[in-house]
């Protein structure tokens, strides 16, 4: 009896550390997503107030009634560079799983804030298309929204990893349909692309959350925190996108162009 009770004991004590260990691996995973969605709204607000100006002198391009173009306004938005601007993002999301496996926790994390640096550049146009006021609305649904999903992701008994292979699908039409309507130029097609794209990031929120925490509970016995360092970032990384495509997809739904 003493000795079942000594095994009861050390089970339990095993998995409080285990649950607590699981706590502070999403905190950082949550606190890490956040701090590069941060960034990326600020460089991207920064931005975009200095590619426009109220000054016509020395700017050619008139965006709105009273608003210009600088220089480097025109350099990102309509010179060949804004390929690189658009295209530098999503090489480093193809690289960032090479780059993983030879830098260390710290250093996966610089580049992940790296990374929100050139989305904010990339998505700068926002705060020259929509109203500011329409861009905080749009952010705020998509944060209760993200946090509802990801909570439900987390805290559900449903084992919905069999979703994957759907999503990824969906994701991929999503990814063709847009690259194709860029050349149709159908209002159409692109409101089909924005509600498809809001139900696809709304289930890969969940799943993704879901699947951090599983990987997590697979590997915490391995006492290897570097790699759950790592781990926790890629994380963060899964929840940015999510999050940031999530915004983009509402924002084309229900933002007010100016």
């Amino acid at each position: 009896m003493a000795e079942f009770d000594t095994i009861r004991s050390t089970a339990g004590t095993r998995t409080a550390q285990i649950d607590e260990g699981l706590r502070a691996h999403m905190n950082k995973v949550y606190g890490t997503m956040s701090v590069g969605t941060f960034i990326t709204f600020l460089a991207a607000w920064a931005i975009a107030g200095m590619a426009v100006t109220s000054n016509p002198n020395g700017a050619e391009v008139m965006i709105r009634e009273g608003q210009y173009l600088t220089g480097l306004g025109q350099a990102i938005y309509m010179s060949p560079l804004k390929w690189v601007i658009m295209l530098a993002p999503l090489g480093m999301v193809f690289g960032f799983g090479a780059v993983l496996n030879r830098i260390s926790a710290a250093g996966a994390q610089l580049y992940f804030y790296v990374f929100a640096t050139l989305m904010g550049l990339s998505l700068s146009s926002i705060f020259i298309v929509y109203a500011g006021e329409s861009i905080a609305q749009v952010f705020l649904i998509t944060s209760i929204a993200f946090a509802g999903l990801s909570l439900w992701g987390y805290t559900t008994k449903k084992d919905i990893s069999g979703w994957g292979s759907f999503l990824i699908m969906g994701l991929i039409g999503l990814i063709v349909a847009s690259i194709v309507n860029i050349f149709l130029a159908s209002s159409a097609v692109a409101f089909a692309v924005s509600v498809i794209g809001v139900l696809i990031f709304a289930g890969l929120t969940a799943y993704d959350t879901q699947k951090i925490k599983t990987t997590y509970l697979q590997m915490a016995h391995s006492g290897d925190t570097e790699w759950l360092g790592k781990a926790a970032i890629m994380g963060a990384l899964s929840l940015y996108l999510d999050f940031i495509n999530l915004f983009m997809m509402l924002l084309s739904l229900l933002g007010n162009r100016e």
